[in-house]
């Protein structure tokens, strides 16, 4: 069975970090694109941050630049979210994802985890 399964949630203070991981299994991982994706409550979907297959290409929405780092480790076959300098206005339900194919394309999204929660509060 192809599934990723997020961790690392939590609550944190503003201008604090936090790392979110993906599990990913059931497909070999090093093959594919693969995106974070966030839902702040009461919002629709918003794309964060999508890293190609051995990241030869990373991309981020230009309101995450600079404070967040995605990565990947395809020996433990798991992508990684570094959040640095939150703010209140990211918290979200965050999704791991993955691409149809090796290269970032926004509408290839075809597999989604259940999502991790980051609150962001003081």
């Amino acid at each position: 069975e192809v599934q990723v399964v997020e961790s690392g949630g939590g609550l944190v203070q503003p201008g604090g970090s936090l790392r979110l991981s993906c599990a990913a299994s059931g497909f070999i991982f090093s093959n594919y694109a693969m995106s974070w994706v966030r839902q702040a409550p009461g919002k629709g979907l918003e794309w964060v941050s999508a890293i190609n297959r051995g990241g030869s290409s990373i991309t981020y929405t230009d309101s995450v630049k600079g404070r967040f780092t995605i990565s990947r480790d395809d020996a433990k076959n798991t992508l990684y979210l570094q959040m640095n300098s939150l703010k209140i206005e990211d918290t979200a339900v965050y999704y791991c994802t993955k691409h149809r194919y090796s290269v970032y394309i926004a509408a290839s999204l075809e597999v989604w985890g259940q999502g991790a929660l980051v609150t962001v509060a003081s």
